[in-house]
């Protein structure tokens, strides 16, 4: 063996367990600190507890927090895509169409949609109402999903 290169060995390293274990090693350094020995892991001692030392877990649990936020959130913007309790204003359509269609009574979603069943000539016939409004009303209503 060459001299010089290899670190100094420690035949009575002692290692220290956070739960308060101790015992002896042969190790490169003299002392050594365990977050989980046999005495105090899972594992081995049969109780169901979760080691968490980086706080994976409590980021994990925020994580599933927003999840379920977002998920209700979604389902409540369903519904009320479902119930056509969705205002006209909301559907990101020009300002004059949405004066248009609220001054003729068409206030929300299922307004608009009562007026579409009956065809396009119900929406053409309000004044000031034309063709290209007509298309940026079925477009967006396609794109949000409330007609196909």
């Amino acid at each position: 063996m060459r001299e010089g290169i290899h670190p100094k060995y420690y035949p009575e390293a002692q290692v220290t367990c956070s739960c308060g274990n101790k015992w002896t090693v042969g190790a490169t350094v003299a002392s050594i600190r365990a977050d989980v020995c046999s005495a105090c892991h899972p594992f081995f001692t049969g109780e169901q507890r979760i080691v968490d030392t980086e706080g994976q877990v409590d980021r994990f649990y925020q994580r599933l927090e927003k999840r379920e936020v977002i998920r209700s959130q979604a389902e409540a913007d369903q519904r009320a895509i479902d119930s056509g309790a969705v205002s006209v204003s909301e559907l990101e359509l020009p300002s004059r169409t949405v004066k248009i269609l609220q001054n003729d009574g068409v206030s929300n979603v299922s307004h608009l949609m009562a007026r579409l069943e009956q065809g396009d000539d119900s929406l053409l016939r309000i004044q000031g109402f034309g063709q290209k409004s007509l298309i940026d009303v079925k477009k967006r209503l396609r794109a949000d999903g409330y007609i196909e």
